[in-house]
């Protein structure tokens, strides 16, 4: 049972990391809605934004100004907290595989591989923080201009709403939180049964190592 949850908790590790890298540097976590002319779609990331013909399917991007430059703040916040999680998604990951038990390194100390799975998880949970936060931030604040300019009864041709690369970043910040409840909460409750394993197998090995031993002393 230890080795299944770890390997699902590999493959939710893996596939978050991934979603969150992705979403930090696509272009899409602002695509425009309710355009009149329906030739163009227009998509706003956080680095660039970009406009593709919807007829002849050509692609312009526009990148920002330099990061040192001036930038609203849901951009500035959304990139310092996606980066954040892409790091600690990453570093969780490369210390999740080191505590597999597939993994040759420190098989025969089962309670520090435990450990560094506990260890990885914890760090999974801790990245899911900053992603969920930065992607939900900026999906609220999508929805709030919005929801302003429709308040405020201002037409400038085209809406915005949040598009694939903020889903992903949630689902990806999601998954995160579930590798970190299955290495932590699941993989505690089974370790006794691994522990139990573990003892019976010592336990095996030593009768059987005596039992040889006795063998050789009835010969001489």
């Amino acid at each position: 049972m230890i080795v299944v949850l770890q390997f699902m908790a590999f493959i939710l590790a893996l596939v978050s990391t991934v979603f969150l890298i992705v979403a930090t540097w696509t272009d899409c976590w602002m695509v425009n809605a309710d355009d009149d002319l329906e030739v163009s779609q227009k998509c706003r990331g956080l680095w660039w934004e970009c406009v593709t013909n919807t007829q002849d399917g050509i692609r312009t991007c526009d990148q920002y100004d330099t990061i040192l430059a001036e930038h609203p703040l849901k951009i500035v916040l959304t990139r310092a907290l996606m980066i954040t999680a892409d790091i600690l998604a990453s570093f969780a990951l490369i210390i999740l595989v080191l505590g597999l038990d597939v993994i040759k390194l420190l098989r025969e100390e089962p309670h520090i591989k435990l450990r560094i799975c506990y260890f990885a998880g914890f760090i999974f949970g801790l990245g899911g923080i900053p992603g969920m936060i930065g992607s939900v931030w900026y999906a609220v604040d999508v929805y709030v201009e919005r929801a302003t300019l429709v308040l405020k009864n201002v037409y400038l041709g085209m809406h915005y709403e949040f598009g694939w690369s903020c889903w992903l970043a949630m689902a990806g910040s999601t998954g995160c939180f579930l590798a970190s409840i299955v290495l932590t909460c699941c993989l505690y409750i089974f370790r006794d049964a691994r522990s139990s394993q573990y003892n019976r197998s010592i336990y095996k090995y030593g009768r059987t190592a005596a039992g040889k031993k006795y063998a050789m002393d009835s010969r001489v």
